[in-house]
């Protein structure tokens, strides 16, 4: 059993706080306002807990980062950046800009030659940065049941432990991990939210994910 931090008060943090509860760990929810992640708190049972950012992030032994991208850098920076030192931070954020897509396509306040990620690891140097979560919908990412079998969550990062780490939570999450190497790699992966929501915003299909294929 380990303590969990997850920051973000939206529907992700949720999913991931209750999908980490519901494998045995203590999870505090970190926000801006702790107070109205209250109805949260008091459903959620007795391993669960409320605090400001910065207070979940000390509290706990690994930290799941589940803000919007926008808000990211200033999270981990409010967190207090020796709090996370040392820690694993699962990195679900993607870098969506403030605008609308085009044709179905997200736009990013990234290019091609960085990423969110990179930003983030550069700015928290001692921490263990992982990404993961970020190709897929909240609906998703716990338990996710399709026909041809576990779908693929490809992760990146530059330390090996932490991605073991991951590789862990997602094994018992039901998921297949690809790692795609160190924290240059989520240049590639971060994309891939465009491409898994351009089914979504041009036709209302939200219901996939997707599986890396491979010779024997």
């Amino acid at each position: 059993m380990s303590k969990f931090a997850v920051l973000g008060s939206g529907q992700v943090g949720q999913v991931l706080a209750d999908g980490l509860l519901g494998i045995g760990h203590d999870v505090t929810r970190g926000s801006r306002e702790p107070s109205k992640l209250a109805p949260w708190k008091a459903g959620a049972g007795a391993r669960a807990r409320v605090a400001t950012f910065a207070e979940a992030a000390a509290w706990a032994d690994s930290v799941v980062l589940a803000v919007k991208g926008t808000a990211a850098e200033l999270v981990i920076e409010q967190t207090g950046l020796s709090a996370i030192a040392g820690k694993t931070v699962m990195d679900a954020t993607n870098p969506i800009a403030d605008a609308a897509p085009t044709h179905g396509v997200l736009r990013f306040f990234t290019d091609l030659n960085d990423s969110l990620m990179e930003r983030l690891q550069r700015k928290a140097p001692d921490a263990r940065f992982v990404k993961v979560f970020s190709c897929v919908g909240n609906a998703f990412m716990v338990h996710p049941k399709f026909p041809g079998g576990p779908p693929t969550m490809f992760i990146c990062g530059n330390h090996e432990g932490a991605k073991a780490d991951v590789r862990a939570i997602l094994d018992q999450f039901g998921w297949e991990t690809a790692d795609m190497g160190t924290v240059e790699a989520a240049r590639a992966i971060e994309p891939l939210c465009m491409l898994w929501c351009i089914p979504g915003l041009l036709g209302g299909n939200w219901t996939h994910a997707f599986k890396m294929l491979r010779l024997p």
